[in-house]
């Protein structure tokens, strides 16, 4: 039985939220000096290594066979996908567009496991939910287009469309996880491979194309520390341990804080601009996803019918 979610897990997850939301602007303000793919690789190469003692040396957690190179594997590769595309996406965009495209994974997550699973199908109001949301994402592509002065560039629409991609490949993720043998493995097992399969592809894509050079400046390391220890070790690790003990909706729906905190951030960090555009869009991607998410929490605190006497 799931526990119910109280004043601490929302704590804990408004804390979780903003850590997620910074770590696009952490990447993006040291890109001078690393690039955000080896800044990918770095982080999830020594991620893997310090979750694999954390769950080998200390939790001593019982791994199921055959999961790597299985569903893991896909799983992996779709994890890596996500933050290539992210990488990449902050070479052309700003963090701010990426913090909002990158969470319309829960999006595609409802949609994917409509589809694979019988008991996952969406209602008629979360599919409401998915024509908001998709509507957002059509605003903040299509009404700067159709003002007199608009400053979208074509490499910011390129950008936004990889922000958008990573989300696709973020939900799929879910959706493998959620339907394969991996649901059944610990958690550390499913991270590990994550982020082993992104450290490789990352590192090996950087070294073929010559983007392997860093310059360890001390906002280098701190971001580079940052991401590692924070974002990919201890908070994918808190993430993991709440979703054994609540339900997943509930969780996702806190989680739309993410992209308000990275909206924020990438303005008060790196001065990026919000246009109302953009904020008319993200705002309905917020609430279209929280349509989709939050029938079930409202479901839920229904009281249950009384017994027939």
């Amino acid at each position: 039985m799931k526990k119910p979610i109280d004043s601490r897990v929302i704590g804990v997850m408004v804390i979780l939220c903003m850590i997620w939301g910074l770590q696009q602007t952490s990447m993006k303000v040291v890109a001078g000096s690393v690039d955000p793919l080896m800044q990918i690789g770095v982080r999830s190469g020594i991620a893997a290594v310090l979750v694999w003692g954390f769950s080998r040396l200390w939790r001593r957690d019982n791994w199921h066979r055959g999961i790597f190179l299985g569903p893991g594997l896909l799983a992996g590769l779709l994890f890596a996908s996500e933050f290539l595309l992210v990488a990449e996406g902050l070479r052309f965009t700003t963090a701010s567009h990426i913090s909002v495209f990158l969470y319309t994974a829960p999006i595609f997550a409802a949609i994917g496991l409509h589809i694979a699973q019988p008991d996952e199908r969406l209602s008629v109001v979360q599919w409401v939910g998915v024509t908001v949301a998709f509507g957002g994402v059509a605003a903040i592509f299509l009404l700067p287009e159709l003002g007199a002065a608009s400053s979208v560039t074509r490499g910011m629409v390129i950008g936004d469309l990889l922000g958008l991609a990573a989300g696709l490949c973020w939900g799929l993720t879910t959706v493998v996880i959620r339907t394969t043998r991996v649901a059944d493995a610990p958690p550390t097992q499913t991270l590990i491979a994550q982020l082993s399969v992104a450290a490789m592809m990352a590192l090996g894509v950087c070294f073929v194309t010559g983007r392997a050079g860093i310059t360890p400046t001390p906002m280098v390391l701190a971001s580079l520390s940052f991401q590692t220890l924070i974002v990919c070790s201890i908070s994918f690790l808190v993430w993991f341990g709440l979703l054994q003990v609540y339900r997943s909706s509930r969780l996702g729906v806190l989680s739309f804080m993410t992209p308000v905190f990275g909206v924020a951030f990438g303005a008060l960090l790196l001065g990026e601009p919000i246009t109302p555009e953009f904020l008319l869009g993200g705002v309905m991607v917020l609430i279209g996803m929280t349509i989709v998410q939050a029938q079930e929490w409202f479901l839920s605190r229904k009281p249950a019918p009384a017994p027939c006497s």
